[in-house]
């Protein structure tokens, strides 16, 4: 039973031993240029310790949650890829219902200028 982990067992250790690897190179090979702005956090388009009360553009946030809705859709794409087979012309029927809800909804967000950066 336990021969069968074995080939997830080898593909997760050359996986994590590759990715130190690379990490090591990028750390040995990379330019070090420390500077303050880099190491500064950058959130969401002002700085961190101000004052709560002042103004920011709302826009950042508008295109946070653009990204989730999308992103949220590709998590949505991947599980039904794999049983369309299964699912036949109703999965089909409902995937394509479900992106068109969400293309309208793009549309609607670009006519309305929240991807406009002025």
């Amino acid at each position: 039973m336990l021969e069968a982990y074995l080939p997830i067992l080898i593909f997760m250790a050359v996986g994590l031993v590759m990715g130190g690897v690379l990490l090591g190179i990028g750390l040995i090979m990379g330019p070090h240029r420390p500077d303050p702005a880099k190491g500064s956090p950058y959130e969401c388009g002002f700085e961190a310790f101000e004052d709560a009360r002042m103004k920011f553009d709302a826009r950042y946030y508008l295109v946070a949650i653009l990204f989730i809705i999308f992103d949220l859709e590709i998590a949505f794409l991947f599980p039904w890829a794999v049983a369309l087979d299964k699912l036949g012309l109703f999965g089909l029927v409902a995937m394509a219902v479900f992106l068109g809800v969400l293309i309208i909804g793009f549309i609607y967000e670009w006519k309305k200028g929240a991807l406009e950066w002025e």
